[in-house]
Parts: structure tokens; C-alpha cells; sequence
């Protein structure tokens, strides 16, 4: 199955638009620039949505404007509107378990304690969606983990996450069209 919709996982509000749980949001601005596709405020889905399309296929970028905690609304809504089965849906979000910069692509699991993604399992029923891990590391002090992904990076982390991008950029056709396992491999081999 291909994509159809790229949700990136972030807080809205200028105060955590530079923050490491933020970076889901950064990656599909991103893609919005890329694709010169303009945000719209959407309230009946919670959200701000964009699109472009990838060799005649439509493609829906999401930021949930609910906070990480309730990311799930945003998502079902826009998923229900637009007939969008779980498995055509990639999540990209912040992960404390991989080291900054790495990435790494995966089909269904739980949601490792990460309540953007416990929400999201929660509001569609299901766990079969994609994610897009991007490794922000772990806070190299006692610092608590909601002070550390709601604080800005090093200049050197944040320069870490855009190389992260750049790779996953060079496969966003791939993706989009369901290579995974071939994206999969590319990604997790570099």
C-alpha cells in the first residue's frame, strides 16, 4: 500500500516550535517547502494540513494543532475523511531510544511510552500504521524526560536531525509509494 497521509508529531505554539519533541513537525515542514505546499488551518480535523502530489498520487501532510498527548484526533479525523486505512498512514515522531540522528523506519508495535503515539494506537484501533523514528538521544544528565524533549538541541544535535533528513529525503518517493523493506534497508544500513 502507498501513503497518503505524513503526520509529523510536535506541540503547537511558538514556545516548543524549536524543541526536540518537535521534530516531527519539522520534518514534514520540511516536505511542505520542498513540495511548495501551503499549510491551511483546518478545525474540523484539529490540524494543519497540506498536500502535493508524487507521480499522480495525492500525498496529506498533518500537524495535529491537539498537543502530542492527543495527536490521535487529529489523525482519525483526517483519516476518516479522506478513506485513509492505517497502513497508508506514516507517523514520523521523536524517539529517546535512538542516539541523535538515526533513524529508523517500522510497521506496527506499541508505543514504547511515547503518548503521541499511545493516542494515536488508541483513536484508530490499531497499531498497523508506520512510523518514522528520528533519535533525539537520551538527556546525558539526571534531567527529567519531559524537561529534555521540551528543550532545544545543541546546534550540533539539531545539524545531526536535518543530516537524518536529508537521507530520509532521498527515499520520500520510495516511501511514499511502498518500497518500505527496500527503505527499510537503505536506512538502517547507512
Amino acid at each position: 500500500m502507498a501513503i497518503k497521509l505524513i503526520v509529523g508529531l510536535g506541540n503547537p505554539g511558538s514556545q516548543y516550535q524549536r524543541t526536540r519533541h518537535n521534530v516531527g513537525f519539522w520534518f514534514v515542514d520540511g516536505l511542505a517547502e520542498r513540495f511548495q505546499s501551503s499549510w491551511s488551518s483546518q478545525p474540523r480535523f484539529n490540524g494543519l494540513l497540506a498536500e502535493f502530489r508524487l507521480e499522480n498520487q495525492k500525498v496529506f501532510l498533518l500537524k495535529p494543532q491537539t498537543f502530542m498527548n492527543r495527536s490521535g484526533l487529529a489523525v482519525l479525523a483526517v483519516a476518516k475523511y479522506y478513506k485513509i486505512e492505517p497502513e497508508e498512514i506514516l507517523v514520523v515522531h521523536d524517539e529517546l531510544d535512538l542516539d541523535v540522528g538515526i533513524v529508523k523506519l517500522k510497521i506496527d508495535g506499541g508505543h514504547a511510552g511515547h503518548n503521541g503515539l499511545r493516542d494515536i494506537i488508541n483513536y484508530l484501533s490499531s497499531k498497523k500504521f508506520y512510523r518514522l523514528r528520528l533519535g533525539i538521544g537520551r538527556s546525558q544528565t539526571k534531567q527529567v524526560v519531559a524537561d529534555y524533549v521540551l528543550s532545544m538541541p545543541s546546534k550540533t544535535d539539531a545539524d545531526a536531525v536535518f543530516f537524518a533528513f536529508d537521507k530520509i529525503n532521498t527515499e520520500i518517493e520510495s516511501l511514499v509509494s511502498g518500497d518500505y523493506q527496500q527503505v527499510m534497508n537503505r536506512l538502517h544500513t547507512s
